[in-house]
C-alpha cells in the first residue's frame, strides 16, 4: 500500500496539535483528517475508515477511552490501528488505554520526526493484516504455519504446538499488545486451560528458545513482540 493511499484520522480538542502532527505527516505523503473530539472521532472513523487513528485522551463530549470503545465495536474498523498521543503517561493511565482497544500508547511531547517513525512502524502492521501467505517474516525469524516450522538466522527451532501457535499470534502483528484474554481465546479456545499462569509459563519458554529481547510484558494486560 502506498502512502498516499494511507488514510489517518488525528483527534485532539488543541488545534496547535492538531496543525503540528498534521502538517509533519501529510509531508510524508498521508492522507490525514481530523476531529477534536471523541465524538467526532466516532463519527468520522465510521465515515472515512482510516487505517490508523491517533488520538488523544482527555477531550470533551466523549474522551478518548471511550471513543476506542465504540470503534473497537464497529466490525469495519476492526483492523484500525489506535494509539494514544497523550500528556498522561502514568502506568494506570496507559493500562486503561490497552484495556479499552488502544493498540499503542505515545506520551507528549514528541519531536515530530520522533513522531513520525513512531507512525511508520505503527502502520507497519498494515503488511501483517493483508498476509495470505502462511508464511511470516518478523526480524530474522521465518515461520511458517503450514509446516509449523521455525527458521531463525539459518537454524530451525522445533516448537510445542501450543509455543508455535502462541508466536504466530504474537509475531502476525509486531508491536500489537495481545490482552491475555484474548491470546486465551486464540490460542486455547475452549480447551479447558490448566492453572493461571498457563501463558507465562508459555512465554518464558519461548523467551528460551527465540530470545528474551523478543517478548515485552504489559503489566496488568498482557504480550507483545517486538522486533
Amino acid at each position: 500500500m502506498k502512502k498516499k493511499d494511507i488514510k489517518i484520522l488525528l483527534v485532539d480538542d488543541e488545534q496547535d496539535i492538531l496543525e503540528i502532527v498534521g502538517y509533519n505527516l501529510a509531508q510524508e505523503g498521508y492522507q490525514i483528517s481530523t476531529a477534536v473530539n471523541g465524538k467526532e472521532a466516532v463519527q468520522k472513523a465510521k465515515k472515512e475508515l482510516p487505517h490508523l487513528i491517533i488520538m488523544d485522551v482527555m477531550m470533551p463530549e466523549m474522551d478518548g477511552m471511550e471513543a476506542c470503545e465504540q470503534i473497537r465495536k464497529t466490525p469495519e474498523l476492526s483492523n484500525v490501528i489506535i494509539t494514544f498521543l497523550t500528556a498522561r503517561s502514568e502506568d494506570y493511565s496507559q493500562v486503561a488505554g490497552f484495556e479499552a482497544g488502544a493498540d499503542d500508547y505515545i506520551a507528549k511531547p514528541i519531536k515530530p520526526k520522533v513522531l513520525v517513525s513512531k507512525v511508520k512502524a505503527l502502520l507497519r502492521r498494515l503488511k501483517e493484516q493483508n498476509i495470505s501467505s502462511d508464511i511470516l517474516t518478523v526480524g530474522n525469524i521465518e515461520i511458517n504455519r503450514e509446516e509449523y516450522k521455525i527458521i531463525q538466522e539459518g537454524k530451525e527451532i522445533i516448537l510445542p504446538r501450543k509455543e508455535f501457535e502462541l508466536f504466530y499470534l504474537l509475531a502476525s502483528k509486531p508491536g500489537k499488545v495481545f490482552k491475555r484474554e484474548e491470546i486465551l481465546d486464540k490460542v486455547w479456545g475452549n480447551e479447558v486451560v490448566v492453572g493461571g499462569r498457563t501463558i507465562d509459563v508459555h512465554i518464558r519458554k519461548l523467551r528460551e528458545k527465540i530470545g528474551d529481547d523478543f517478548f515485552k510484558t504489559i503489566k496488568g494486560v498482557g504480550y507483545k513482540l517486538e522486533v
